[in-house]
């Protein structure tokens, strides 16, 4: 078994969700960009490697753990769950907070001219998400079901028409690289959703449900990169050992 030192990113917070906040504090991404070393990130971000492992450790032992371990789902449960949880929830912050932005652009974009990028950068991300969700929902997660449902029965799995279930994952996973720069850039533009000194109560609000909005993504990004889609590959290889040729 690999230690702590030896997994991808990805794997440390698929084993325990509590080190996100460890990569977090360091600006380190851990659900687009989870699929390298410790140590390949912090040579990146100038962090002393030892001390960061160390930090997730003491994170991991001084805390419960009150986290749902998703590693231990079934995938048509893990696919409901962020189809039910995640999906709604962007379903429904999308239209607030395009609202508040247009708002905060009117009222303050004489003096805060960034928040017309910022507009323009989540109004980007909405379209692009409510597609990305729709793939998701009519093609990859039906696929997903079928497949968890064919290895529950013991029944013959056809084949999909994408050919492997690995073609709409890294799909999937190049839309979330996507998604994942641009809320950084929408973080910096706003001072990590710090509302200016002049800043009405909207304003404040609306970075706060930016801040969350971006916290969910990472949730949702994680639960997929991380978790369901390498399952999924992997309960096709079970299932239909000649797709791997494909």
């Amino acid at each position: 078994m690999k230690n702590t030192a030896e997994k991808t990113i990805s794997e440390i917070v698929a084993d325990d969700y509590r080190a996100a906040q460890v990569f977090k504090n360091h600006s380190i991404d851990f659900c687009c960009k989870g699929n390298r070393s410790v140590g390949e990130a912090c040579e990146e971000k100038n962090i002393d490697a030892n001390k960061l492992l160390e930090e997730i450790e003491q994170v991991k032992q001084n805390k419960p753990s009150s986290t749902t371990d998703f590693k231990k789902w079934p995938l048509d449960l893990l696919a409901d769950y962020i189809e039910k949880t995640h999906h709604r929830y962007v379903e429904e912050k999308l239209p607030i907070l395009k609202q508040y932005l247009h708002k905060l652009c009117q009222v303050h974009g004489d003096r805060h001219p960034e928040l017309f990028e910022i507009s323009e950068e989540f109004n980007m991300s909405a379209g692009e998400l409510a597609a990305h969700m729709k793939k998701e929902e009519f093609i990859l997660f039906p696929y997903i079901r079928k497949m968890a449902k064919s290895k529950e029965s013991k029944t013959t799995l056809d084949a999909p028409n994408f050919g492997t279930v690995q073609n709409p994952v890294q799909m999937m996973m190049d839309e979330h690289t996507t998604e994942g720069d641009r809320f950084e850039k929408i973080s910096k533009l706003s001072n990590k959703y710090t509302p200016p000194a002049d800043g009405c109560n909207t304003y404040r609000v609306t970075y706060a449900l930016l801040n969350e909005f971006e916290e969910d993504l990472h949730l949702h990004i994680h639960l997929e990169n991380n978790i369901l889609f390498p399952k999924a590959i992997e309960m096709e290889k079970e299932l239909s050992p000649q797709t791997q040729d494909q």
